[in-house]
């Protein structure tokens, strides 16, 4: 959805591309200044069958955005029918009458983000291509536009609906994952468009007949009823007969009515306490509120920023900081077409009374509204937003990318330029405003929500549908009745991939500060925006399973006060900045990193130098963030991937290595006794000159730069003793063969990790060859445990393997979610497809055009934003990799034979002698994974 307050999706626009000079003085640039400089050209057309088409012209990169909108989403679906809208977007990739499979042309021509998605108004599908696969796209969008119905068969509705029933399965199966079924429950009556989730009824899916989904497709895909968005290398010219030629002859479909949604206000203030396997007490506080066109939506989102958005919010200050009566807090205006969700929540301290910590929220809330917020406020809240909307407008695709943006706004408010209305409205809000807004709307009856700890009574599966109570006859199951014939026209041949423009990596230059930070810089100039990468050779490997938690915790601190500024001061500077700045860890290295406006550059850099050079380590901040860090451990082993995650490294690498441990966030017990004074010696020993350096992506040249480093960081001197050294080169565990079971009653889905450690570095001469062959096996839509374990068997959301890239040894990991009555069979396949690559089944023909070819071609896709071209550069700086590695990676991929990847498997991806991690119900698996003939270890959750 289109609104710039929440942190959910950030909306991007294009930018005016202008070159910043760096202001003399440290006041923040004027923020009408900044949303001035805002713009998505765009022009427009439409073809006789009411196809609507949107076309931005930006040629920074030659790759085009290719995305579609249809008006229709869960708030379409009739009773007994819910999950329908999200589960016909899963088969609208199953192939149409001249096309089997959708991602394996797209991805073979370098197509990334291949992606669709629902929510309550809409269904999306998004592509970004090479300009030479532009036709080849426009085909296929076309092709299942108007040539899909003969290719949806009973076979392919069954094992979409395993794939959406798993889908709904990872979500219910996560800590507090029932909250939001309640939460339109209780906030909406039966039959209202918003009330029921977009993921539906167990029950509903399970009614899904080939007869229903093909009513589904004539009723709502037809070309009257669709936007179709192109950013980036494209102008009308071109675009218009492309479209034409492809979409011209699709007949327009029925008009579509839209459901009548009116606000509801609640009677009287309602509430419910449920119990859930969750480690701490959450409370949320939700009122409905109107749709995104409404008069006080901007206004809403700012004051419900205000409350719990900002760093300094309200919640954080009071809840957080001062009182200590939470460990997390957040809020945020969830804004749709037609109403809203206006939400805050808190996760209260364990050991507090919950009553308490929501009596105090309550307080705040009220407020806030009576008073509104200051102008200081609102004026952050906005420049906040507005930054992060100008850090935006480099993607031309994807679902947040110049051609949603464009296509949302005509949409939802008939005007493709909404967003400039909507961030000249933030730029116009006062407190007054503000104020007005949230006393008409939170001044109305709430829902409260409490979910207190212990054993989960609420099924899932239940939950979703129109149902009032839970207690109605479920519609009768799919009697897979043999639907009629679909009528095939005359076969449509695809168009080649034309040749595709070379990947141009930005220049890489660099220098050194007068300390020795080594500095590296990369000059992009198409948003006013640096980002910036301060990293340590230090990472969470430096603590080791011994320490394990003191880096990260010691880097958390750095952001919560320094010797002459508070957490608030830092909050509040920032977000006047327009700037962001993280601290935290990798498993190599410490980093404190920064995106900042161009305009304001020298403040940004001051504060942050001020950030990773004078910590304050103040007692009571390290005590109240060390019992912040204490509920996020408490978090992760209640949550089944995060859980199998903090099992997976000790295990395969062994605690005595610096990579054996638990994770950033570390072990309870190291945690509990950190104390400021080790917090402050683990910043002296590790944060020092002479492990730093500094990597700039953005609109700045070096002539610039040096100078407001040097500013920042150019005083801070190395310190007389020896830097210190990580030792990656401790012998790992023998690896064999063996299965961990870390029981967690109650759930509906396994959570399948397997991992070993691998005889190799990111600079391994054979490196490149393995990946490919990881991508083959897992890393990605197409590879052979995903289209087994999802697309054939239907048991999984998803089912992928990983690499890393370290400076010591390196890991591969395969891991699934599966329902839980496959749970011995998943491990099964898994193991299966692993140990047939390449014994007997060698990389094919069409997977090696893809992982080859498709890689070259997608290469430029991949450096759009100054965030991609960061991480391209610090990781061969991590990697010991030359800077111009991925100019030169085409050659290398070009260069990789079957015969290579065939190899790297062999030698790199078996599954013999892989330990096994499984989350998951004891009551319902052990018998399925006592018949795998693989030695079991049965360990608690607290035991990681």
């Amino acid at each position: 959805m289109r609104r710039f307050f929440q942190s959910a999706a950030l909306l991007p626009f294009a930018l005016a591309t202008a070159a910043y000079a760096q202001p003399e003085t440290a006041e923040p640039a004027p923020l009408a200044e900044l949303v001035e400089q805002v713009d998505i050209p765009y022009q427009t057309f439409t073809l006789p069958n009411g196809l609507t088409v949107l076309v931005n012209t930006d040629r920074k990169s030659p790759v085009v955005g290719v995305t579609t909108y249809y008006r229709v989403g869960s708030k379409n679906e009739p009773k007994g029918k819910t999950g329908f809208a999200h589960l016909y977007e899963h088969l609208f990739f199953g192939g149409s009458e001249n096309v089997e499979n959708f991602d394996v042309p797209l991805e073979g021509a370098g197509s990334t983000s291949t992606n669709g998605s629902t929510w309550y108004d809409r269904t999306n599908y998004v592509e970004t291509v090479p300009t030479g696969a532009l036709d080849l796209a426009l085909f296929m969008e076309s092709d299942r536009m108007g040539h899909l119905l003969g290719a949806v068969t009973q076979d392919k509705l069954d094992k979409q609906r395993g794939v959406v029933q798993n889908e709904k399965r990872l979500g219910d199966n996560q800590p507090y994952g029932l909250a939001e079924y309640l939460t339109g429950d209780a906030l909406f009556p039966v039959g209202h468009p918003y009330r029921h989730s977009t993921i539906g009824s167990m029950a509903d899916l399970d009614a899904a007949t080939l007869t229903d989904v093909r009513k589904w497709f004539t009723d709502n895909y037809g070309p009257n009823n669709a936007i179709l968005a192109l950013s980036g290398d494209i102008d009308v010219a071109t675009a218009r007969p492309l479209v034409e030629k492809w979409f011209g002859d699709i007949p327009a479909g029925p008009k579509v009515v839209m459901p009548v949604s009116p606000v509801v206000t609640l009677d009287a203030p309602k509430r419910e306490v449920i119990a859930d396997q969750v480690p701490v007490t959450r409370i949320y506080k939700v009122w409905s509120g109107p749709g995104l066109n409404d008069p006080a939506s901007p206004a809403l989102a700012a004051g419900m920023s205000v409350l719990g958005g900002l760093s300094s919010s309200r919640l954080d200050n009071i809840l957080v900081r001062d009182e200590q009566l939470a460990v997390e807090v957040t809020a945020y205006a969830l804004q749709f077409e037609d109403a809203s969700f206006l939400q805050a929540q808190v996760d209260v301290k364990p050991g507090v009374d919950p009553a308490v910590a929501e009596k105090r929220l309550d307080e705040v809330i009220a407020q806030l509204v009576k008073d509104g917020p200051s102008a200081d406020e609102l004026l952050r809240a906005a420049t906040r937003s507005v930054s992060s909307q100008i850090g935006a407008l480099e993607m031309v695709g994807g679902m947040s990318g110049k051609g949603a943006t464009l296509a949302e706004g005509l949409l939802y408010s008939g005007n493709p330029a909404q967003y400039k209305a909507d961030l000249e409205a933030t730029a116009r809000l006062t407190p007054t405003g503000v104020q007005s807004a949230l006393q008409q709307w939170l001044g109305r009856p709430s829902y409260t929500l409490v979910v207190e700890p212990g054993e989960r009574t609420l099924d899932g599966a239940t939950l979703g549908g129109w149902s009032d109570d839970g207690n109605e006859v479920a519609p009768p199951p799919d009697a897979k009745t043999p639907a009629p014939a679909i009528a095939v026209g005359a076969p449509r041949k695809m168009p080649p991939v034309a040749p595709v423009a070379e990947l141009t990596f930005p220049k890489v230059q660099h220098a050194m500060l007068s300390n020795g930070i080594p500095v590296t810089l990369a000059t992009r100039t198409a948003i006013p925006k640096v980002s910036v990468s301060l990293d340590f050779d230090a990472g969470y490997a430096a603590d080791g399973s011994a320490r394990a938690g003191t880096q990260s915790l010691m880097m958390d601190l750095l952001e919560e006060g320094t010797t002459s500024r508070s957490a608030v001061d830092i909050a509040e500077e920032q977000e006047r900045l327009g700037a962001s700045i993280n601290t935290g860890t990798s498993l190599d290295k410490s980093s404190v990193t920064m995106t900042a406006l161009t305009a304001n550059l020298a403040p940004s850099l001051a504060l942050m130098a001020d950030i990773a050079r004078h910590p304050k380590f103040a007692d009571e901040d390290v005590a109240r963030v060390r019992d912040q860090r204490l509920a996020e451990i408490q978090q992760q082993q209640a949550a089944p991937t995060s859980l199998a995650q903090r099992a997976l490294r000790p295990l395969v690498y062994g605690t005595a290595h610096p990579y054996g441990s638990v994770g950033s966030a570390g072990k309870s017990s190291v945690i509990e006794a950190l104390t400021p004074g080790i917090l402050s010696q683990a910043h002296n020993t590790w944060l020092r000159p002479d492990l730093a350096r500094i990597t700039v992506v953005g609109n700045i040249t070096m002539d610039m730069l040096v100078p407001l480093l040097e500013q920042a960081f150019g005083t801070w001197q190395v310190p007389s003793a020896p830097a210190p050294a990580k030792n990656l080169d401790i012998a790992v565990p023998a690896a064999k063969q063996r299965m961990v079971v870390i029981d967690r009653p109650n759930s509906p889905q396994s959570m399948i990790m397997m991992a070993h450690v691998l005889p190799i570095t990111g600079t391994t001469p054979d490196m490149e060859s393995l990946d490919l062959a990881n991508q083959v096996i897992g890393d990605g839509f197409l590879s052979r445990l995903n289209l087994d374990l999802r697309e054939e068997k239907g048991w999984t959301y998803y089912a992928y393997s990983s690499l890393t890239e370290n400076e010591g040894p390196s890991m591969v990991t395969a891991y699934s979610p599966v329902q839980t009555d496959k749970t011995g069979d998943a491990i099964k396949a898994m193991i299966a497809n692993m140990k047939a690559f390449p014994g007997e089944k060698g990389v094919n023909e069409v997977e090696l055009q893809r992982v080859t070819d498709g890689n070259i071609r997608g290469l430029p896709n991949s450096f759009q934003t100054n965030s991609q071209v960061l991480g391209a550069i610090t990781g061969n700086q991590n990697l010991g990799r030359p800077d111009d590695y991925y100019s030169r990676l085409p050659a290398i991929y070009g260069a990789i034979d079957a015969q290579a990847i065939d190899a790297a498997a062999a030698k790199y991806l078996q599954p013999d002698n892989m330990i096994i991690v499984v989350v998951g119900d004891r009551k319902q698996i052990d018998s399925q994974l006592a018949g795998l003939g693989i030695p079991i270890e049965y360990h608690d959750a607290s035991e990681f």
